[in-house]
């Protein structure tokens, strides 16, 4: 049987890394590109039909090619504790106004329970002491918002996965979705979804702190997601449940998230 020699073997694999990361630039120059141009926040940016239909056409992609070339289960860039930006910027609400939030947070999150449901064995509601007294992950890793600005800190926290495995995942489940306190519009809750090779990556996080410190109000507390391969507007703040689904149709708008639901593609793989 016949080889190839190995020098045609890396060329191709030079070939494919190439047009793997043109790809992925053209998505994130075309996002920061709209940013540039004057769409100052993520609701201008859900209502601008060129945005939306470049990022419906490139998602498939996006997410074929991240998970061929760069695997399942590779890492996010960290960094160096010398990186940490000196201000890491909130993204979308910064301070809940939903009666259960300001209740919770009134009492700084003591009678607060992050519950775990759906197509599980073994539902979970997990205080904030709970989760902190559980073993954390902490890394460095940057965030980069679909508006174009970007900065680094410091995350620690429970790995989701371990969480999931503490539930007892059943085999029909396909999507872990997660439920917020907060409201940009007034009325619909903010919520998220991911698929489960993100919800087991070893950096998908349930961060309760942020620099060493117990997340801030405006950076999501009591506990966020970071899922850190994919945009600023997958990680959702203000987390109040878990749930896992064989799918999200019923939920709201159907489509998998806040954003999504008003035109942002569900995978938003950077």
């Amino acid at each position: 049987m016949s080889r190839r020699p190995p020098s045609d073997i890396s060329l191709t694999r030079r070939t494919l890394t190439r047009r793997t990361l043109t790809r992925r630039t053209l998505l994130q120059r075309s996002l920061l590109g709209a940013a540039a141009l004057g769409l100052a926040g993520c609701d201008r940016l859900s209502e601008n039909d060129a945005v939306i239909s470049l990022l419906g056409s490139a998602e498939t992609l996006n997410l074929k090619a991240q998970r061929l070339l760069a695997g399942r289960e590779s890492l996010a860039v960290e960094y160096p504790a010398s990186m940490i930006s000196p201000v890491f910027r909130p993204n979308g609400t910064v301070d809940p106004q939903t009666a259960l939030y300001r209740n919770l947070a009134a009492n700084d999150f003591a009678d607060w329970r992050l519950t775990v449901g759906g197509l599980v064995n073994t539902p979970l509601a997990l205080s904030l002491d709970t989760l902190r007294s559980m073993p954390a992950r902490t890394q460095i890793t940057r965030h980069d918002c679909v508006e174009g600005w970007s900065a680094i800190g410091q995350w620690s926290g429970p790995v989701l996965g371990d969480i999931l495995e503490q539930a007892g995942v059943r085999p029909s489940a396909r999507y872990v979705v997660f439920h917020c306190m907060d409201q940009l519009d007034g009325e619909h809750n903010y919520y998220e979804s991911i698929d489960m090779v993100a919800a087991f990556h070893p950096q998908t996080l349930l961060a309760h702190s942020l620099n060493g410190e117990p997340l801030p109000v405006g950076n999501g507390a009591p506990l966020r997601l970071r899922v850190e391969r994919q945009l600023g507007y997958k990680m959702a703040k203000y987390l109040k449940g878990i749930t896992l689904v064989a799918h999200f149709d019923d939920i709201q708008g159907g489509k998998g998230g806040y954003w999504e639901d008003r035109g942002y593609t569900w995978y938003a793989g950077i």
